[in-house]
């Protein structure tokens, strides 16, 4: 080999040439197999002393010109002179699972065996709450009647009692329709959270976040309904239905049968009405709609809920229509406002709570005031039942 392979030449072995299966006198044993190509170039200075290394297998370091030079292999080399076997390849690594596909992965054999698990648990919870309720059935009737019996007074009919009809009816309802009808809600919060098992695995990492979320507000605003039904609209609905007579010499007589049919179409009514947020909600979740959709086609879902409430209503008057219809509708705006917040995080963009819980409380002190000064200088005063302020 020529010293034009050395790029400082002075360090290259003077008048001397590495020739294949030669080896030097001072380094005996190192040698350069026969089908390797050598090229000397610096690939590193440490102390003075440069370091040399070529494209095959083998390198060599000098001190100073003039010194000995050693040649050594950088890996050992195989028996009989061969190259080394070059490393392996590295593995490529196998991809992860991909954890987006959710329920895209499981058969629809395996779906069904998940819907009857569900319903199993979800059957389950409402069984636990049945027999706790069986331990206060007498209470519960109490609270159940409170509100004919409360119309009945404002009535003036004297007693204000319900009516048993059949021998069974005492039985049926505070015995066995009560206590489910108990037990639906107080196992309401553990048929949500079936209900979220059974959809989120067809959903996002991300979105499966909502779980507790979820079963809260739904169970809440379930029972937010039930409050509502109970104090307000099945109150007033009902002392408007007892009272349409009493000018006519008619006396009412309710039956506990029909007086408890009535009141649980108006609880349930109410109450699945106010999961219109989480309804909403799920839908702009699963991308079937969107906050900007709802908005462009709100007049349809006005005609809808008014449609909704007409149903529901206990009476027929234009009055319980709004009691009812109002709550729904500012509910739909809700949802609409809670899945605009999910596509704001879906895009990572914040929404400005600071600004919105400022006028927030603005507004709820501005509807203070005005409560009070109503109260101060026209005479209305709080009480217990609709319409809550009257003079």
């Amino acid at each position: 080999m020529s010293n034009q392979d050395d790029p400082k030449g002075a360090h290259s072995p003077s008048g001397d040439s590495l020739s294949s299966g030669e080896h030097t006198p001072e380094h005996p044993h190192t040698e350069v197999p026969a089908d390797e190509h050598v090229s000397y170039e610096p690939t590193n200075e440490r102390d003075g002393e440069e370091i040399y290394s070529h494209e095959g297998d083998w390198s060599y370091s000098s001190s100073q010109p003039g010194n000995p030079v050693s040649l050594t292999p950088s890996t050992p080399s195989n028996s009989g002179g061969a190259p080394p076997k070059p490393p392996d390849p590295p593995k490529a690594e196998e991809p992860e699972p991909d954890e987006d596909d959710g329920m895209l992965r499981m058969s629809f054999l395996e779906h069904l065996e998940d819907l009857r698990k569900r319903i199993i648990m979800a059957i389950g919870g409402v069984g636990v709450a049945f027999v706790l309720s069986l331990l206060f059935s007498d209470q519960l009737w109490i609270f159940v009647a409170a509100p004919a019996v409360t119309a009945l007074k404002n009535l003036g009919v004297n007693p204000p009692v319900l009516s048993m009809i059949s021998p069974m009816d005492g039985f049926q309802i505070i015995w066995m329709k009560l206590p489910i009808l108990s037990a639906v809600f107080l196992s309401s919060p553990w048929i949500l959270y079936q209900v979220w098992l059974f959809v989120a695995p067809g959903l996002y990492p991300k979105e499966r976040r909502y779980a507790a979320p979820f079963v809260l507000s739904s169970a809440g605003l379930f029972i937010l309904g039930g409050l509502f039904a109970y104090f307000v609209a099945f109150r007033y609905g009902l002392e408007f239905l007892l009272g349409m007579g009493l000018n006519m010499n008619i006396r009412p007589m309710v039956s506990i049968t029909e007086y408890y049919d009535l009141f649980v179409d108006v609880m349930l009514g109410v109450g699945i009405v106010f999961e219109i947020p989480i309804l909403i909600f799920l839908l702009t979740l699963i991308r079937v709609v969107s906050p900007s959709f709802l908005v462009n086609h709100s007049r349809y879902a006005i005609l809808a809920i008014v449609i909704i409430a007409a149903i529901i209503t206990p009476t027929g008057d234009v009055f319980n229509l709004a009691l009812f219809a109002t709550p729904m509708i500012l509910l739909f705006y809700v949802g609409i406002f809670a899945g605009w917040i999910l596509v704001l995080r879906r895009e990572n963009r914040r929404f400005p709570w600071k600004t919105f819980f400022k006028w927030f409380v603005i507004v709820l002190i501005a509807v203070l005031l005005l409560t009070l000064i109503a109260a101060k200088y026209y005479g209305y005063h709080m009480q217990n039942s609709w319409p809550f302020l009257a003079k």
